[in-house]
């Protein structure tokens, strides 16, 4: 969508829904530099209020933006250009499919780009169960459409 497309109050559901595995998880993780034993060490974790792995919630807020991309911004971003109110209000673990839908919360040209606006979504990510697993607001500068 083109930022003319994207109006306060759209929301969009996003058509690809995503399994998480336990590579995705390990692999981030690692990637990443974070040795943090309750993402990689199943012994570790089982120990914990949580009896398992918790999937990195850097990688749950990566996914849950890369949802959503197909719908919304494929081609037309310029670029991101911040995250707030990132919240993961339950605990994404290895199993879990991930759905996500879309607000979009203010939209204002660019003072300096007339071919450009800002986009504020909300993206909010559910898993099967549908709990919120992962709240986001993401600012993007984004492309008018073409003349």
């Amino acid at each position: 969508m083109w930022f003319d497309d994207l109006k306060p109050g759209l929301v969009v559901e996003a058509a690809t829904r995503r399994t998480v595995t336990e590579t995705d998880n390990v692999l981030f993780t690692t990637m990443t530099m974070n040795p943090q034993p309750l993402h990689l060490d199943a012994e570790f974790a089982a120990g914990t209020e949580f009896g398992k792995p918790l999937v990195n919630s850097m990688f749950t807020v990566a996914l849950v933006v890369g949802l959503a991309v197909p719908e919304l911004t494929l081609g037309t971003t310029i670029a991101n250009l911040g995250f707030s109110d990132i919240r993961f209000p339950k605990p994404v673990f290895a199993g879990d499919t991930i759905r996500v839908s879309t607000e979009v919360v203010d939209a204002r040209a660019s003072s300096s780009r007339p071919d450009a606006g800002v986009v504020t979504f909300r993206h909010d990510a559910y898993n099967q169960r549908g709990e919120l697993v992962c709240q986001a607001t993401r600012a993007a500068f984004m492309h008018r459409r073409p003349a």
